[in-house]
């Protein structure tokens, strides 16, 4: 009996390709798409909208690629978080950990209330706390059930989410150029609102702001690191899926700015809840704004249920490099960190708290700390594999052996570590972004103090004592 309470076990390989496509795909098609793409097409204009989403996907196929390199080579769950410890150093891989995590633990609180609220389209009459409620009850018994429930319910969120965007590029195509009719009466488009206020009708200017939000519309693909850990046969699933979410991703979100910009006026594009529904009235579609708002739905859940997954893992990372506490590394015969996710889902219910009792104090710098982690992680990729790389043909490794490889080295990889930069220290330039950079730089300096004067001496405390029985 003793002997089967003190066994350990590890985390399980079931995720297939498949799963890390649509998990990864399901972490950035999210609200920030579906209701942030008018706000785009608004201050960048139409054609200022495409170049803004067409830099938005480089940067994000460049940073890919560097993580595709780190996890063929090392498939950890964790992901950059481990790499940033063992290639850049073990203070900034402990303060980027924490603040990843923290991260998507505030993003969960956030999807769950967007999502209450807007189940009371439905039922005006419900309170908002119990919708959170019995969402966050029904993701936390999905990702607690096994890895493999948790990869297939993404799945399926993702699935609904890319054939609703498809089902849109199709009938949004066919009504611009004239297959079908406006229910309003107005003639096809065609590509007249394009040319109707000029390339970049608000200035150069509008268009910087505007690729910080849409870079951050992209950001969740990094889950392909995270997940690469719990894959089967990650030399294989890992470069195909990278591979796969990128253009995708492209497709999908470059095609549909194309059709939002060329189905309504600019003027009119950020002063809706959502251009998707706009464009569906226009044609004519019955309950668009309903079959939206369970779009929408989804998307929020999907969201959820991938932060969760992934905050998850990212704090038993951090116990098995001693940076958090033994007992949140602990694996159950499920395969699951079961107090690494009560912790995390504990943490979103006080962040969703805070959202009633200090609205304009505490939820805002979560709020802004959330918007961060996954920026702070993306610069940790591109830095890791730099110096990965350097490391690896310092000690005779040869690149050929490499089983994914970024091209044009070191040329991409400091291209993708530039271009993260200049997107986060863009965002002081944003009076509506500035709260993110003073929040995050105040937690990253703290989680550096805290790793100097506690973490780092009971880690060297650990070692002399291993040292000592042995």
């Amino acid at each position: 009996m003793e002997a089967s309470e003190n066994k350990t076990y590890e985390l399980k390989r079931s995720m297939k390709a498949r799963h890390l496509f649509m998990i990864s795909l399901g972490g950035c098609i999210g609200t920030g798409f579906f209701l942030g793409s008018g706000y785009t097409i608004q201050q960048a204009g139409p054609t200022g909208a495409i170049i803004s989403y067409l830099v938005g996907g480089f940067i994000m196929y460049l940073t890919m690629l560097c993580l595709g390199e780190l996890s063929v080579a090392m498939p950890v769950s964790g992901s950059f978080q481990v790499y940033t410890t063992k290639f850049i150093g073990p203070a900034t891989g402990f303060s980027v950990g924490w603040l990843y995590w923290l991260g998507w633990a505030v993003t969960v609180a956030l999807e769950f209330l967007a999502a209450g609220q807007l189940m009371q389209r439905w039922f005006p009459e419900s309170p908002v706390w119990m919708w959170c409620a019995i969402f966050a009850a029904s993701l936390f018994l999905l990702n607690a059930l096994s890895t493999k429930a948790f990869a297939e319910s993404e799945f399926l969120f993702s699935g609904i989410k890319v054939l609703a965007i498809v089902i849109f590029i199709v009938i949004g195509g066919a009504a611009m150029f004239g297959f079908i009719d406006m229910d309003n009466g107005q003639e096809a488009p065609f590509f007249s609102n394009f040319f109707a206020e000029g390339l970049f009708p608000n200035g150069v200017t509008a268009l910087l702001i505007t690729m910080i939000t849409v870079n951050f519309s992209f950001q969740g693909t990094e889950l392909i690191g995270i997940a690469a850990g719990e894959s089967e046969n990650p030399e294989k699933t890992i470069p195909k899926s990278i591979r796969q979410t990128v253009w995708r991703t492209l497709f999908f979100f470059v095609l549909s700015v194309f059709l939002l910009a060329a189905m309504i006026p600019m003027e009119q594009a950020g002063v809706v809840e959502s251009p998707f529904v706009v464009v569906l009235e226009n044609i004519g579609i019955p309950y668009s704004a309903d079959i939206m708002n369970f779009i929408i739905l989804i998307a929020l859940l999907s969201v959820a249920n991938s932060g969760l997954y992934a905050a998850t893992r990212m704090l038993y990372s951090l116990s098995t490099q001693g940076m958090a506490s033994p007992r949140l590394g602990k694996v159950n015969h499920r395969g699951v960190p079961m107090n690494a996710l009560l912790i995390t889902l504990a943490i979103a219910g006080l962040s969703l708290l805070s959202s009633v009792v200090a609205a304009n104090t505490v939820f805002v710098w979560l709020l802004s700390l959330a918007g961060l982690g996954a920026q702070i992680g993306w610069i940790a990729i591109t830095a890791s594999q730099l110096a990965f790389r350097r490391r690896y043909i310092q000690e005779s490794g040869k690149v050929e052996d490499l089983k994914f490889r970024i091209p044009l080295y070191p040329f991409l990889p400091i291209v993708a570590l530039l271009a993260n930069c200049i997107v986060m220290i863009s965002l002081a330039f944003d009076p509506t972004q500035r709260m993110a950079l003073y929040c995050g730089g105040a937690f990253f300096i703290g989680c550096f103090v805290v790793y100097h004067f506690k973490v780092k001496k009971n880690q060297q405390s650990q070692t002399d004592l291993q040292e000592i029985e042995l």
